[in-house]
């Protein structure tokens, strides 16, 4: 995604925040923060920054504000990658921003009277929130790779035997270790979720927008 991008304030669409590649934007509550939003409480007054980086796209930081802050429902430390649709929330309780940028992909469809999730049909009024999370496929992998080193300590007079299996598990580890498993998670109002397990992240970006689309149209309707 090359087009330009901008932040906009869940609670208030009408508040859009263009960013631009060369300068940084400053979120906070103090005035000199290129984004200041002092009318929210639990944002803290430098609480984080949105900057483009050349080598990963654009990122959210977060400069260890206390409140902490969330991208997709999960807190994280210093930067993390951003994605076209993703909800960037400054503190637990705190204000949304949503990361938008321009691709040069066809028009989204209509939106449906329901969204699918896992075979599921649901209906979009009952969806509150859909988002991504990336885990590791095989998290235990590099566990397995040092206990097979320690065992093979135990081969040392016979290092011919040691040294193949190390490198093989190396290459097990470097390859398996690098898989991940992106799960689309839907939350309805009821406090429900249903959960949908995708190989390729892209994929389920793809369907995490589509239910964030149709779940805007319903309530603007």
């Amino acid at each position: 995604m090359n087009g330009p991008a901008s932040l906009v304030l869940r609670q208030d669409p009408s508040k859009v925040a263009a960013l631009d590649r060369s300068q940084p934007l400053t979120i906070g509550r103090a005035a000199n923060n290129r984004l200041c939003l002092s009318s929210f409480e639990l944002v803290a007054p430098h609480h984080a920054v949105v900057r483009f980086s050349r080598s990963h796209g654009w990122l959210v930081c977060d400069w260890g504000s206390p409140q902490g802050t969330w991208l997709e429902g999960r807190r994280f430390q210093q930067c993390r990658p951003l994605a076209d649709g993703d909800e960037i929330q400054l503190g637990q309780q705190g204000p949304i921003l949503i990361f938008r940028q321009a691709a040069a992909t066809p028009a989204p469809k209509a939106a449906s009277a329901t969204v699918e999730v896992g075979g599921r049909a649901l209906a979009p009024a009952r969806v509150r929130s859909a988002f991504v999370r990336s885990q590791r496929r095989y998290p235990q992998i590099f566990s397995w790779w040092a206990l097979l080193c320690l065992g093979g300590l135990l081969l040392l007079p016979l290092p011919w035997l040691f040294w193949p299996w190390q490198i093989a598990a190396l290459v097990g580890w470097v390859v398996l270790g690098s898989r991940k498993q992106h799960t689309l998670v839907v939350t309805l109002g009821d406090g429900m979720a249903y959960r949908q397990n995708f190989a390729s992240k892209t994929t389920a970006l793809a369907h995490r927008n589509g239910i964030r689309q149709a779940i805007g149209q319903n309530l603007a309707s």
